[in-house]
């Protein structure tokens, strides 16, 4: 009875604070993708994993572009290395040892491409540790093919390893897949907050310890295109290349 009360009482705080994003919030970081190039500052790029996420990764440089005020990330069939066996190419971009964000608002203006196989995705991973899943994952954005749905979900070794269901880890919301939305977290001690285009599609509150709840610290942010796999599917050549469009990446503190 105690949880499904704080529960709700997460909830209610959480959607009063959605109606006021505009008013009490104070942007402190921003990246707008002026110039020609990304701010080295603030990103870096991604490079190849072993995982389904990253395993197209690419320093190739035409997968990341600025250009017209908007960052391009892209995922190409690779007919330009032919050193490289992979079939495909992705790019994406990390604030990891650069920029970390905790206890405020991260906002995310973006249109996203639409291909068999695209898995494009903005996430957060702990700024002072990323042995995953122990401390934490924060998708804020994941999309899936062309669909007009996109997916926010937690990760943890609650959710990953423990089985842990309730509270839910995720839900899905509306989006227009051919035009920018906006993607946020809300990001508090108690409690993560996440909306589509300033609509709350769910909150994720502690409710008991650090396992269940390893979020109240800084995480880094990834904005990169994937290709593939076991959730998305399989990739359709044909349809690419794809793109993500990037209008900006804002961060806000509470007044």
């Amino acid at each position: 009875m105690k949880q499904i009360i704080i529960i709700a009482l997460c909830i209610l705080t959480s959607c009063t604070k959605l109606n006021t994003s505009s008013d009490g919030w104070k942007l402190v970081w921003e990246d707008n993708f002026d110039g020609d190039v990304f701010d080295r500052s603030h990103w870096s790029r991604i490079t190849r994993g072993t995982v389904e996420w990253n395993k197209y990764m690419s320093l190739y440089e035409p997968l990341v572009e600025v250009a017209d005020g908007q960052l391009i990330v892209r995922g190409i069939v690779n007919n330009v290395l032919p050193d490289d066996t992979m079939p495909y190419l992705t790019g994406g971009v990390t604030s990891q040892n650069r920029v970390g964000f905790g206890n405020g608002r991260l906002e995310i203006r973006a249109k996203l491409g639409k291909a068999r196989g695209a898995w494009p995705a903005f996430w957060m991973l702990p700024y002072d540790n990323t042995w995953w899943p122990y401390h934490g994952e924060i998708d804020i954005m994941e999309h899936l093919n062309g669909d007009d749905i996109a997916y926010q979900t937690v990760h943890s070794e609650y959710t990953v390893y423990l089985g842990g269901t309730d509270p839910p880890k995720g839900s899905t919301g509306k989006i227009d897949p051919d035009d920018y939305n906006i993607y946020a977290v809300e990001m508090y001690p108690d409690s993560l907050s996440f909306y589509i285009n300033n609509n709350h599609t769910f909150t994720y509150p502690r409710v008991s310890d650090d396992v269940q709840f390893p979020f109240d610290r800084e995480f880094f942010l990834l904005i990169d295109m994937q290709l593939g796999g076991s959730w998305v599917g399989k990739v359709e050549p044909a349809d690419l290349p794809v793109e993500m469009w990037i209008d900006w990446v804002r961060f806000y503190k509470l007044q």
